[in-house]
């Protein structure tokens, strides 16, 4: 499980909050409690978005009741705010479901340009494709629109000067027009893109992975000191700043995603790319402790890991104080796969993802359970099949070595 287990005893806390919650009502209406989730605006879209949001990840691997659950307690906790980046037919059918009779309550950031094909997530520019996926996605989710039309992932210039001019681009402008989509977003993980989106004029939102390891400078330059993160800018890619300053000045909606490392890396010290675990608190306060920041889109696999990410919205200033992790952090390290399956897809049909996750699981058990064995027995496609053709490299946002993970796994896993 991806949070730290010494902290598994705040979701019983997090039921008593929804308790409460149920008890005085919503924003809408009745008066809440003191503690309960408190909302931002979304830049200059009119938005008002609950400061954490729920990402789609965990609803492929529920079933529907337990995409339901799942559902009924975001929306109950507050949570107004959903992100549905995967174009598995699982994921965005079950959330169609799970919104079912509520689906006013939800904010749709719904990304453009994702589509189904050979069982794996991929990502294109084809206007066909495209429009195949948004309708897809619009089915599936019962809805004739979503507020947010996200165009997914932009991580080099180059990929975001090809948009200009594109006929993708003006299919993305058609839905617009046609109300199939309020706005218009992108999301990247480069902040050098997220930059260039945001001085575009056209962009209102943007998708973006930060966290306190992201957004260390490569290579350790500035050393940590103790209470150095009370200046947000101490020691951070002077990129990343210009880019959060602006979206602050020019009121562009900015939405983290990676809250907690990818994968919950930053949770747990012996997967930290900062080499200390952080708690979900104090991730959170951190990103939302920038102005630019409207709300912290956090994955979620199932109902315990929702009920201990909720307790941030009554935990104490001491919880969320990151600042006593950085004094002991390390500078970070680019390498590290975070699961984001933006390598997808793979030419010989490799989860990819799944089996640097099983692998990372196996370090962290001290070698390979049964269980992780016959969870990766079950794969249709394993490492060992791996070409090393490289294509996955050139997609990866974070400089994994692939065909050495897969070579790694293959002598682990034994095929």
């Amino acid at each position: 499980m991806k949070h730290n287990t010494l902290r598994i005893w705040m979701a019983a806390c997090a039921m008593i909050a929804l308790g409460l919650l149920a008890a005085c009502g919503n924003k809408n209406g009745q008066e809440q409690p003191q503690n309960s989730m408190t909302y931002r605006q979304l830049g200059n879209t009119g938005l008002e978005v609950s400061e954490i949001s729920i990402g789609c990840g965990g609803f492929g691997k529920l079933d529907t009741a337990g995409a339901a659950a799942l559902m009924q307690v975001a929306l109950d906790s507050g949570m107004n705010y959903i992100d549905i980046y995967d174009a598995s037919p699982v994921t965005r059918s079950n959330i169609g479901a799970a919104l079912a009779g509520r689906r006013d309550e939800m904010i749709i950031q719904g990304h453009i340009g994702c589509v189904w094909e050979n069982g794996q997530h991929t990502r294109t520019r084809d206007v066909a494709k495209t429009k195949e996926g948004f309708e897809d996605l619009l089915q599936r989710l019962g809805t004739d629109h979503i507020e947010v039309g996200m165009i997914h992932i932009a991580d080099s210039p180059e990929e975001w000067n090809e948009l200009e001019g594109s006929d993708f681009l003006e299919y993305v402008k058609q839905l617009k027009k046609e109300g199939k989509i309020e706005h218009i977003g992108i999301s990247s993980h480069n902040a050098e893109v997220a930059l260039m989106a945001a001085k575009s004029g056209w962009i209102e939102v943007i998708m973006f992975s930060l966290n306190p390891a992201f957004d260390r400078l490569r290579g350790g330059a500035t050393p940590w000191t103790p209470g150095a993160f009370d200046n947000l800018q101490a020691g951070i890619d002077p990129v990343r700043v210009e880019f959060y300053d602006y979206c602050a000045t020019h009121k562009i909606g900015v939405t983290v995603m990676k809250t907690f490392g990818g994968g919950g890396r930053l949770l747990e010290a012996e997967t930290s790319q900062l080499g200390v675990a952080f708690t979900p608190e104090q991730c959170i306060a951190y990103c939302l402790a920038k102005p630019c920041i409207s709300t912290c889109i956090l994955g979620i696999d199932n109902l315990e890991e929702l009920q201990t990410d909720l307790h941030y919205l009554h935990a104490t200033d001491a919880e969320k104080d990151y600042n006593a992790a950085f004094q002991t952090a390390k500078s970070q390290s680019d390498g590290q796969c975070t699961y984001c399956n933006h390598c997808s897809p793979c030419p010989q049909g490799i989860a990819i993802a799944k089996v640097n996750e099983l692998t990372d699981k196996a370090k962290r058990a001290g070698g390979v359970t049964p269980e992780l064995q016959a969870e990766y027995d079950a794969l249709e496609h394993h490492a060992s099949e791996c070409t090393h053709c490289g294509s996955c490299m050139t997609r990866c946002p974070f400089g994994v070595d692939v065909p050495a993970a897969m070579d790694e796994a293959a002598k682990m896993f034994g095929k």
